[in-house]
């Protein structure tokens, strides 16, 4: 199993809590920040199973404190997930 480590952007919308991966350029939502966060974990997982399915290259994730730097008004969290290795079984 391999576990996949990555920050987060959460925005504060009207209605809605907005999460983008700045490394991977994935975002999805959530009515709650709680709701927002476990979608973020399901994208994530979603798309690094997808990466060790293909055996494709991932970037190096930004460091938290850069991120959280660039984004000073807004709830940086670290996401993460495990997937299982390219051909690796339960």
């Amino acid at each position: 199993m391999k576990q996949f480590l990555f920050p987060a952007i959460f925005y504060k919308e009207e209605d809605k809590y907005t999460v983008l991966f700045p490394d991977l350029n994935i975002t999805t939502d959530g009515e709650t920040v709680e709701e927002a966060y476990l979608f973020a974990k399901d994208s994530l997982k979603v798309y690094c199973t997808y990466v060790e399915k293909f055996e494709l290259e991932i970037d190096t994730p930004s460091r938290f404190e850069e991120v959280l730097q660039k984004n000073p008004k807004q709830l940086v969290l670290l996401v993460d997930c495990f997937v299982l290795k390219n051909g690796e079984k339960i």
